[in-house]
């Protein structure tokens, strides 16, 4: 009966993202009507308590009524007043509701990198817009090659969360390999990492060299999804894997903050080299934890 406990599980979540989602749609269209430095900053305070309870809600209902057997380990030292940038693998859209279970309670209201089709998403995607979420466009690295500004169209979209950062604290997530691990995709990049895709540096870049002075930390997520299945209607059947989720808080390198990622080749290889490194210490705790 697990597909009963998946379709009450996608009218719980309906009915929550209904429920929080009218406020949160008013508010979101006083936002665009009203462009008024004062006015936004007030009503991206209440959206922030709207999208928190949303949040909430769903952790109560996942807690109570699919009962994971998630194995969640964090660092004691975070904070719900403080700026963070937040660096994860991805396997499935199951990461977004792991990590906001996680954490939700111990770093403040979350910005996610988002690509800038999911704006036409029903609900969300105006809530996305109003509560500021970086929209990304994806490139291909040969669109890149024969067109270099089109880089600059994300820099532009982080840009604009950055110059509104001082409203109130946020947590930044970035997901760094861009896209959800299969074993096809890791073939077509002849990844170097046995459990992961090739991280990209350049919005954890653009991001430090913004803001990288009132981070008080980068944490570094590892998500292992050992045992079952990791699709999110296999969550919401009760029925996902069992799920280990590790963060650990990292100290931000002197030079990091003060950058030009685009402009500077040695910074952005200097860049990589970090990130690259980052990934080979999580391959080598996901190989560790799989053979356990």
């Amino acid at each position: 009966m697990a597909w009963l406990k998946g379709i009450i599980s996608i009218v719980l979540l309906t009915g929550n993202t209904l429920f929080w989602g009218i406020p949160l749609v008013t508010l979101s269209l006083l936002k665009l009507a009203l462009p008024f430095r004062r006015v936004q900053r007030w009503l991206l305070k209440r959206l922030n308590r709207v999208a928190s309870c949303w949040i909430t809600t769903n952790n109560l209902w996942i807690r109570h009524w699919l009962k994971p057997d998630w194995h969640i380990s964090l660092p004691n030292t975070l904070s719900r007043e403080r700026h963070w940038l937040v660096i994860a693998n991805h396997r499935s859209w199951t990461d977004v509701i792991v990590m906001l279970y996680a954490l939700h309670d111990r770093l403040p209201m979350p910005r996610f990198f988002i690509k800038r089709e999911l704006i036409w998403v029903p609900i969300l995607g105006l809530a996305w817009w109003a509560l500021e979420f970086p929209m990304m466009r994806r490139y291909s690295a040969s669109q890149l090659k024969r067109r270099p500004h089109l880089a600059r169209h994300d820099l532009q979209a982080t840009q604009k969360l950055l110059t509104h950062i001082d409203r109130t604290p946020v947590t930044i997530y970035n997901f760094a390999e861009g896209t959800r691990f299969t074993r096809a995709k890791h073939e077509q990049q002849q990844s170097p990492y046995q459990h992961l895709l090739k991280p990209r540096a350049g919005g954890c870049a653009q991001v430090m060299t913004m803001m990288g002075h009132k981070l008080s930390g980068i944490i570094d997520v590892t998500l292992d999804y050992r045992h079952g299945r990791s699709s999110f209607w296999d969550l919401l059947c009760g029925r996902s894997a069992t799920i280990t989720l590790t963060a650990r808080r990292l100290d931000i390198p002197e030079w990091m903050p003060d950058g030009d990622y685009l402009n500077d080749t040695h910074y952005r290889e200097r860049f990589q080299a970090w990130i690259n490194a980052l990934w080979q210490e999580k391959d080598q705790h996901l190989s560790c934890t799989t053979a356990s």
